[in-house]
Formats: C-alpha cells, structure tokens, sequence
C-alpha cells in the first residue's frame, strides 16, 4: 500500500489495472476491453467519443470488482492516453466531432497551408513538433475547411484523456504532457504558442487550462461519486501521453537508457531533464514532447510496425507467422536482393511525408516470401536506425536500449535485426509487462509519495540481443540502399520539407 488504479487508453484498446507501492502489476487485477477504431478509404481514422468514454467507465467497474476489498488501499488514480487525438465539444460537454486520431492523414494538404504562414523550422524548434497531419494545427485547418458546422459549434477542442476528465468532473483542463503532443504548446514554457495560435485564429479560450501531473484534478461529480465511491478521497491526476508513460514503465528514464515500442506503429524515445538537453537544437527528423515540465520525451515514432509485418503475414502466409518467419531466418542478413520503404501507413518519423507509400524495389521471379517478409524487417530497422542517429545529442555516450511491445517480443528474429543494425545490444523486456499502465501508475506514485523517483528499476529482462558485426556492416549497405530509394521517390511523393 498505497495502490494505484492506471488506467490505459490505447488505440485497439483500454485496460485498467492496479499497482502496488513499488510499481509491480497486482496480480489477476486487469481488465482489458478491445475495440476497433474506424478507418476510411480518403485516410480517415477516427474513433466514437460517447463509445470509447464507455469502455474506460465499464474498465474501471472491473478492475475495481476485482480488486475487492484492497479498494481501500487504493491512493491515486493515474492514466496514460494515446497522444495527438483532437476532438470537439460544446457547451454542455458533448462531443461535436469524432476522435480524431494520429494516423488520420485527410488533413495533409492543409500542411501545405501552414508552411504558408509560419517557418516551419522555427516551429518545430518552438513546438517540437513539425507541420503534420499527426498534430492539432493541419487537423483544425481541415475541419475548418471541411467542417465548418463542427468548428461553429465547438466550444473546446481537447484530446480524448481531456473528455473523459471533462465527462467525470466538469472541468476543462488539459496535462501538459498530452498538450506537448499536439502541435501547439511551447516546448520551452509549456505554455500555448500564441504566434501560432494566432496564425491559426485560434482562441485560446478554445482550449483547456494547462495542468502539470502532480496537480490532482477536481473532484468526481456526483454522479461518478455515486458509481465509485470508493474512489471519493483518492487524488485524480492528468493524464500522461503513452509514450511518456512507456519509457517511465519500462525504467528508460535519464539519457542513458533509450526505450523502443513496436505494436501497431513504432517509437524509439528519450527521457531527459530540462537542464540536460533543452539547449540542444532538434534534427528535422525527431520531435520533442514533455512527461512534466522537468522533463522532455524526445525521440521518433514510425507509423509503420506491427501493422506492416501482419499485414504481409497475413497476404504472403495466411496469418501464419511462424512459418513466413522460419522462411526468413534462412536468408542472410541483407541477403535477398531488396529494397524497401516499409511506408504502408504513411509516414511519420524520419521523413515525415503524408504522401510516401510501401515500395518494394528490387522483386524478380526468384523473389520467395521468405525474402520479403525478412526484408522489411531490415527495412523497419532502418528507419529506427535514422532515429538513432538523431537522438545521438540526447543520450549519454553509455546507453542501454529496451524494447517492448507485442510485435517485438513475439519475434526474436526482429529484435536481433535491430541489435545488428543499431550496433547495440537490445534488451526485450518482460511480454506481459504493461510499460504505459505502469508508467502512469509510477508516476502517480511518485506524486503521493510512495515513490521517490519516476525512475524505477527496468521490468525483468526476458532475453538480450547482442549485436553481429558482420550483419551490421552488411545493414550499412542496405541504409544506403533505402536512402537511395527514398530520395528518388520524393521526385514522385513531393518533398515533405
């Protein structure tokens, strides 16, 4: 004692669960509910507000039921939510528009707009953010241009952490570690940019006042009182932004441990105090988000992952992973003639292009299965390898480098691609760790008191990746390759810069 009750808003799903004073999941306390975000032919990606707000309500019902009697010892409540999600609501707190989320790409041509109307170098060292349909300001200049009746009648605009606070307690407020992920904070104050917010016409009274996580929100309204009263003294903190509470969850807090998450998309990220790094100029290649405003997230996020290799399991294999990987431990590293841009989703992080595609150079008639799912492996690997480089500013000459994430740690054979190609050892963490969950919970914890640091010891590590140097001289060759590849796509895609 005390616990806490995270609560984990991801994009295919929500879990609620329980941790105890030191960190440590409590066993048999989570519940997890599954759903399906919305996608649409033109790039949309969009979720139900009202819908989704029932799933974190019916999760906190379970993971209270299973906690029983230690709901006594329950002493904060923490969540962690997907970052860059934009939604409306009015008024009266009812939603004016869909959720929409990261990967929603119908707001690329408004990107072109802004590059109209600000530097978008200085932005993205003001924000750290760059001009992309993954942030706030090309999605509101969409809305606008699409959806005017849903921007008259929008009251505020806020993330989908900030309306579930809104729904439980009235209130309209906004952490700043979701804030730093929309595109339109500072990243220096953690205050709202005004010369972008201008540039916008936004008014700033469209947006919820800025919270740090050690603020506890305002109470539950009566009704939520009344649904959980065991929660009516425990302190309520604001959400965190995933990845934050990723690397807090999996220990890789301080520049010298580098965290990398593969499920449906990837990131690679850094956790450092202000007084560290906040001098250091940002590559057009990364961006910077804040766990608090002590310390910065900085790092990369692929929209290509987990996504991409079951994708192909499912087109080259039928959905059987176990044999199209057992194909691809057969080829030698970078030993199938290919190259590939692994761009299936998009873009994000290194390129930051809406408009690139998957492409697959290099096929012949001898070209087996095999080859191509190993080669886009290497090909992911490469565009974590770009990351890498980028972060190498931020991180200390000594590092260590964990990995978590089901799509990772269900293949040994990807997570020794990345050890080669990084020339790093990779550490793969415990599969049934909940990094985000945890990482929330610790840093409530933490703000109580029953931590002394967000900067707990590393969950279990499960198995360490020791890096080939022959396989990475081999990789150089195909990062050449990629490079190459890329840069005369863009003659076809358009330059994102």
């Amino acid at each position: 004692m005390p616990l806490a009750l995270a609560i984990d808003i991801g994009s295919s799903s929500v879990r609620a669960l329980t941790f105890d004073a030191r960190g440590f999941q409590v066993a048999d306390s989570e519940l997890q509910l599954h759903y399906r975000l919305h996608t649409t032919s033109d790039g949309g990606w969009f979720g139900d507000p009202d819908t989704l707000f029932e799933l974190v309500c019916e999760c906190i019902d379970g993971a209270l039921g299973r906690a029983g009697d230690h709901t006594a010892g329950i002493g904060a409540v923490a969540t962690s939510c997907f970052w860059h999600s934009l939604m409306g609501v009015d008024a009266d707190l009812r939603p004016t528009s869909r959720v929409l989320m990261w990967g929603d790409t119908r707001s690329g041509d408004d990107v072109d707009t802004l590059h109209t109307l600000l530097d978008p170098a200085i932005t993205h060292q003001d924000t750290g953010c760059r001009f992309h349909s993954s942030y706030w300001p090309a999605k509101l200049l969409w809305l606008e241009r699409t959806h005017p009746d849903v921007v008259a009648t929008t009251t505020t605009w806020c993330s989908f952490a900030d309306f579930v606070d809104m729904r439980l307690r009235g209130s309209r407020q906004n952490s700043i570690s979701m804030a730093s992920g929309t595109g339109l904070l500072h990243i220096d104050d953690s205050t709202w940019h005004r010369t972008l917010l201008d540039a916008l016409d936004l008014d700033p009274e469209r947006l919820p006042e800025l919270v740090d996580r050690d603020d506890p929100l305002p109470p539950l309204s009566r009704e939520w009182l009344a649904r959980w009263p065991q929660l009516s003294d425990v302190p309520w903190f604001p959400a965190i932004g995933d990845g934050a509470a990723a690397n807090v969850g999996t220990g890789a807090v301080g520049p010298d441990r580098i965290a990398i998450t593969i499920g449906t998309s990837g990131a690679m990220r850094v956790i450092t105090d202000d007084a560290e790094t906040a001098q250091i100029d940002l590559s057009d290649r990364i961006w910077s988000y804040r766990l608090d405003r002590d310390h910065r997230v900085t790092g990369g996020a692929l929209s290509n992952g987990g996504n991409v290799t079951g994708w192909l399991a499912r087109k080259l294999a039928g959905g059987d992973f176990a044999a199209i990987t057992a194909e691809a431990e057969r080829v030698a590293a970078d030993g199938h003639g290919l190259t590939i841009l692994p761009l299936l989703a998009g873009e994000r992080s290194p390129g930051w292009n809406d408009d690139a595609t998957g492409i697959f150079a290099g096929v012949t008639l001898a070209t087996l299965r095999g080859h191509i799912y190993r080669a886009t492996l290497e090909a992911t690997a490469y565009r974590f390898a770009a990351i890498y480089k980028a972060l190498q500013p931020f991180v200390a000459s000594e590092h260590h480098i964990f990995v978590n994430g089901g799509a990772a740690l269900r293949s040994p054979l990807w997570l020794a691609i990345i050890a080669d190609t990084l020339g790093q050892p990779v550490s793969a963490l415990d599969a049934d760790a909940e990094a985000s969950a945890r990482g929330a919970a610790i840093a409530a914890l933490q703000v109580i008191g029953a931590m002394s640091s967000i900067r707990p010891d590393a969950p279990s590590v499960r198995r360490q990746f020791e890096p080939d140097p022959a396989n990475n001289r081999a990789y150089q060759e195909g990062i050449r390759r990629q490079a190459r590849l890329e840069a005369a796509m863009l003659k076809f895609w358009g330059d994102s810069s």
